[in-house]
């Protein structure tokens, strides 16, 4: 089970632990981005006029119909790909390339085989010396135990089972303290009760030091229960469909998800996700599975 998260120390503040603590401010603008493939007149139109806001200190989350443009969206946020047209900022600086300011999380592992899990963890720093052999260590290690694996800190990735894997890479990407964090659906393809425990993971770490996270991810129960903010996107040419505010409790437990609040913001992300299933099929960009599945879901919620 997750460890415990530091409480109130009784002056309105929580002690906090340095190895997880992300840069100062960290707010992300897209304005008016558009984003194709392709030469004319063959262009595929991926992204077409997105427009949001990743607010710092809030927990984003990004959801939309498959391949709808979600992925294309996070490497021009991490600088990996430029907009055609449009800007994306960082605290007012356009974004024209990757920094050490922006981290993403993919869905596929990143672990370097050949470093044990301590090795990969403490990796950015190490290389960058920016910590004594002592602070190093102790911030490493004060990350391990924070997400259960200070007993697997010697072991190397083939050692690790998939969701253990998923938390060393979390924490290697925290440990270099970046003022935005990219999540990219991390947790696809983990069984549903190594799902369900990242994502308390993930969000227990959120919540011990609030930073500007960007979380994608195709599950709607899972977009809910982490979000502060839920960006939902239309189908290609993707458009930012609708902003939901989650105005759920902090911190998040997984007894909310039957709550009246809970299924109410549920239900209206679905009527809009509906929607876009029901355009993608009329416009024969979808098949008819995608198509049942998505009515099933908005019938049966």
């Amino acid at each position: 089970m997750p460890q415990e998260i530091p409480k109130d120390n009784g002056n309105g503040h929580k002690d906090q632990h340095p190895g997880i603590t992300q840069g100062a401010s960290g707010e992300m603008t897209v304005e008016h981005v558009h984003k194709g493939y392709g030469l004319k007149p063959l262009v595929k139109v991926v992204l077409g006029d997105c427009n949001f806001v990743l607010e710092n200190r809030k927990l984003t989350v990004l959801i939309g119909p498959s391949g709808c443009g979600k992925s294309t969206l996070v490497n021009i946020l991490a600088g990996y790909d430029m907009p055609d047209s449009g800007k994306v900022t960082l605290d007012g600086v356009p974004v024209k390339g990757p920094g050490r300011d922006r981290l993403v999380v993919f869905q596929e592992t990143a672990l370097f085989p050949w470093m044990t899990t301590y090795q990969n963890v403490s990796f950015g720093p190490r290389v960058r010396n920016e910590l004594s052999k002592e602070e190093l260590r102790v911030e490493t290690t004060r990350l391990l135990k924070l997400v259960g694996l200070e007993a697997f800190a010697d072991k190397y990735p083939s050692q690790l089972s998939g969701g253990m894997m998923r938390r060393a890479e979390l924490v290697r990407a925290l440990i270099n303290r970046p003022k935005v964090m990219l999540m990219d659906e991390p947790f696809r393809g983990l069984d549903a009760m190594t799902r369900a425990l990242m994502q308390e993971y993930y969000v227990r770490l959120f919540e011990t030091k609030p930073g500007t996270n960007l979380f994608v991810t195709s599950e709607i129960e899972e977009a809910i229960f982490l979000a502060d903010r839920l960006v939902i996107m239309s189908n290609r040419p993707a458009t930012i469909r609708k902003v939901l505010e989650i105005d759920l409790p902090r911190p998040r437990q997984f007894q909310m998800l039957t709550s009246k609040e809970y299924l109410g913001y549920k239900g209206e992300a679905l009527e809009i996700l509906h929607e876009e299933a029901m355009k993608a099929f009329a416009r024969g960009k979808t098949s008819s599975a995608d198509f049942v599945e998505a009515y099933s879901k908005i019938a049966g919620k």
